[in-house]
């Protein structure tokens, strides 16, 4: 594996397991949503272990979906960094219902969250990508469905 997709693979599985723990912030925060935050934290945990799934192929370059991770590796640790950021302060200072759903919906429209679902949603090029989207078929489209919680529960 090369230094580069290295690089990538650790950073995107950090955003995945940073999303989780943020979710389980806002799943502790807001009990009246709790099974939604706690749904999408299960969901993030899953994505980052079928990243780290990648990273043990015995010849991971020859069978890693070519357009699974975003291009940009800075984009990936900024919304890392960001992400901390808001487990920290939201930790600290609970934000309202709503700033907490926004926050989730910015994040899940960032460089790597939004480059996730662009991978799932494209066609299948290779056997690994039709294997990782079927593993990963129930746990898609989280911008998606927090628009629509939003706008069931009246937070649009």
């Amino acid at each position: 594996m090369t230094k580069s997709l290295h690089d990538h693979l650790e950073e995107s599985i950090k955003l995945e397991v940073n999303l989780a723990k943020l979710y389980t912030v806002f799943n502790d925060l807001f009990p009246e949503d709790e099974e939604f935050w706690f749904q999408l934290a299960m969901e993030e945990r899953g994505h980052a272990a079928l990243l780290q799934q990648e990273k043990k192929q015995p010849h991971p370059i020859d069978f890693f979906p070519e357009n699974l991770l975003a291009k940009d590796l800075q984009s990936l640790i900024d919304a890392n960094k960001r992400v901390l950021n808001y487990i920290t302060v939201y930790s600290e200072n609970m934000p309202s219902r709503k700033t907490a759903f926004e926050t989730a919906l910015s994040l899940e429209n960032s460089a790597g969250e939004a480059h996730f679902q662009h991978f799932l949603d494209s066609p299948n090029n290779s056997l690994s990508a039709t294997i990782f989207k079927q593993l990963n078929l129930e746990d898609r489209d989280h911008a998606e469905r927090i628009e629509e919680y939003m706008l069931n529960n009246g937070l649009s």
